[in-house]
Order: C-alpha cells, then sequence, then structure tokens
C-alpha cells in the first residue's frame, strides 16, 4: 500500500502540492515586494494567481501524470526478471492441489 503511495500517488500529486506552498508563500508577502528594475517589460504580464480558483489546472495535472510516467518507466527498467535465470513455471493445480508458481533453475551445463 505504502509503495502505491510512493510510486504513482506522491508523483501525481506532487506538483500540486508545490504550487499550493508556492501560492502560500506568495500570500504572506515572500515575494510581493519586486526589485526596481523589475518593472521593465512587464506591462502586458497577466498578474500571478492568487487563489485556487486561477490555478493552472491543466499543468498541474499534466505535469503529474507526466511524473507519474517518469517513474513508472524508470521502475519498470530498474526492476527487469533477466538477472532470475531459469523457466518461470505457472501456478498449476495437481492432484487437487494448487501449486504455486515457481522459477525451475537453468539446466547445468
Amino acid at each position: 500500500m505504502i509503495r502505491l503511495l510512493v510510486e504513482f500517488l506522491l508523483p501525481l500529486v506532487a506538483p500540486t502540492l508545490a504550487y499550493a506552498l508556492w501560492l502560500a508563500w506568495r500570500q504572506r508577502g515572500g515575494s510581493g515586494q519586486s526589485a526596481p528594475g523589475d518593472a521593465e517589460g512587464t506591462e502586458g504580464a497577466a498578474p500571478p494567481p492568487t487563489d485556487w480558483r486561477s490555478a493552472p489546472w491543466i499543468w498541474l495535472g499534466a505535469t503529474g501524470i507526466a511524473l507519474v510516467a517518469v517513474v513508472a518507466i524508470g521502475l519498470g527498467m530498474s526492476r527487469s526478471l533477466g538477472g532470475i535465470g531459469g523457466t518461470y513455471v505457472a501456478p498449476r493445480v495437481i492432484d487437487g492441489r494448487i501449486v504455486p508458481g515457481h522459477v525451475d533453475p537453468p539446466p547445468s551445463r
């Protein structure tokens, strides 16, 4: 359960959590003061969002999905079964008993 949360849910909500922290910091006045030269060239720029209604939900969601994809691909590549060796035998029923799946060792040379 914790693995599922860390591998998939955390990357999905991480951009929104980061945005929430930035928004809270901004509302507390973290960067409310601008330097004297900052006002140049920003006449047409939109003001930064100040509440959740104006949050960039599409970008937050897309970034979260992209992070989940990166984590899933990275974990899939790092957890390969190439080092096991042998042949996988699927679970089956023999004489009314369920024999669990296992890996038979490779034949000796």
